[in-house]
């Protein structure tokens, strides 16, 4: 009987370890109607994903997609997070993915984005309901708003953050210009005044952005962990207004949310809450963070190279010069904000070089033939920004930050197949032109009344995402 009993036992084990190798060879090795790219998928269901998430010291490509690149060429595969994804540095490939959404492809990001963006979040919506929140959106953030209003509030908030900043010793300049963009767009968006608030609003966003691209485990302590507790206390302020504004008889619209909950009262709404909630978070995320970024950036590349701030602050030098006199305490104009022609080239550096976005996904809906490869239907795919903005045979010199490399270009409205730092396709950014004046209007107080030096700090990390991990403490002198 023992005896009986050690055979099942030993065979049952030796089921178990067939069958565990017959998974690991299907994982490595997936059926496709085609040749798939050449990569490696990784360790069944964990994949990739630690190399993937390995920091990065520089402003070049991340080590994990630069290896990959010099050894498969610009398609690969690869997996991250339990997905089969096909990674592509190839221009050609980039714009068709663009171009083909809503026929061939469709926006797509990992569950564990899913999970921290909302299940309805704008960036799992389609067709009919995306080009509908798009066009809402664009009530705020599009041109004819931003020359009407924004510009005048952006003008406004730049002066007194940088006048503030002067007075004191050091600033932490990530975080002042998080909270200055914050500040600005918060209002705009759900009418919130931080000293007339007693919630802390941006502190939970700022837990949620420390995690938002971190290796997913959901413990405490983790940075992924703090990352979903921020969110869940940001959408529990979100709920709380939403219900005290429905509940309002008569309320007037006085901001952006207003509006969402006025298009929720429609006989036939097309909106659920879940969707107003999930783009409001979105919103105050990405209004203020990634610009943040960019501008945090682009002040130390302008310190470390004295030639483009000398031609950057005679540009704006010369827009002061043209006022009528006493005209400078009424701002910039709308006029003046687009002669700024340099300013628009140095912007398209600090943008290029900040590579915020790390990868921007899709998800192949059919087989897809490209180049002799195979993308298998419900594979994603990840578009490489910065494998593109850095490709020595696009951009000479590509890490040296140039802005007159952008000299006699056409303006970029869009994306193109070598400069994606807005997106590309249906879904460029609709932030684009509000980022592009939050930059310019900044610059332009900052190089006509200010100088500065760094105090500490400036180092920077992808882990892909950008951050700087130390700060960048800067001190600010009036020129004056």
């Amino acid at each position: 009987m023992e005896t009986l009993v050690c055979v099942a036992v030993w065979a049952v084990a030796m089921a178990m370890v067939v069958a565990s190798v017959m998974w690991a060879y299907r994982w490595s090795h997936p059926r496709a109607n085609g040749r798939l790219p050449p990569g490696s998928l990784g360790l069944p269901l964990l994949g990739e994903t630690l190399q993937f998430f390995a920091p990065n010291t520089t402003c070049d490509i991340s080590p994990f997609v630069k290896e990959r690149l010099n050894r498969y060429g610009s398609i690969f595969k690869t997996s991250v997070v339990g997905r089969p994804v096909v990674v592509t540095a190839d221009p050609e490939l980039n714009y068709y993915v663009f171009q083909q959404e809503g026929k061939l492809f469709e926006s797509w990001y990992p569950d564990t984005f899913t999970e921290i963006f909302g299940r309805d979040n704008v960036g799992s919506l389609h067709g009919f309901m995306y080009k509908y929140l798009k066009s809402l959106v664009l009530r705020l953030y599009g041109q004819e708003n931003l020359r009407a209003v924004l510009l005048d509030e952006t003008d406004r908030a730049c002066r007194a953050s940088l006048a503030s900043w002067a007075a004191q010793p050091s600033v932490e300049l990530k975080d002042s210009i998080s909270a200055m963009i914050f500040d600005l767009t918060a209002k705009k968006l759900i009418s919130y005044e931080p000293s007339k608030s007693s919630e802390n609003l941006r502190k939970n966003f700022v837990a949620f952005i420390r995690g938002l691209i971190s290796f997913p485990v959901d413990i405490p302590g983790t940075a992924y962990h703090e990352c979903m507790k921020g969110r869940r206390n940001a959408m529990k302020v979100l709920k709380k207004m939403m219900r005290e504004r429905m509940e309002e008889q008569g309320r007037q619209c006085e901001d952006f949310f207003d509006v969402l909950i006025e298009e929720l009262g429609r006989e036939k709404p097309v909106l659920t809450e879940g969707i107003a909630l999930d783009l409001m978070f979105v919103l105050l995320f990405a209004s203020f963070e990634t610009t943040s970024l960019a501008l945090t950036l682009g002040v130390r590349l302008l310190a470390e190279n004295p030639t483009v701030l000398d031609a950057l602050t005679e540009e704006h030098e010369a827009i002061v010069r043209g006022r009528k006199e006493g005209c400078d305490a009424a701002g910039l104009t709308w006029a003046e904000y687009k002669s700024m022609t340099f300013t628009s080239q140095v912007t398209l550096e600090m943008v290029r070089l900040a590579n915020i976005v790390p990868g921007i996904f899709r998800k192949a809906l059919q087989d897809i033939e490209f180049k002799g490869y195979t993308i298998p239907a419900g594979w994603g795919v990840m578009v490489c920004p910065p494998a593109v903005h850095l490709n020595p045979e696009i951009y000479e010199d590509p890490l040296a930050f140039n802005p007159w490399r952008w000299q006699d270009k056409v303006e970029i409205t869009g994306g193109s197949k070598h400069f994606m730092a807005f997106g590309g396709g249906l879904r460029f950014c609709v932030g684009t032109d509000l980022s592009k004046v939050l930059i310019a209007t900044f610059i332009h107080h900052l190089v006509t009344k200010y100088r500065w030096k760094t105090v500490k700090g400036g180092n920077i990390v992808r882990t892909p995402g950008l951050s700087f991990p130390d700060g960048f403490h800067v001190q600010f002198f009036p020129k004056n």
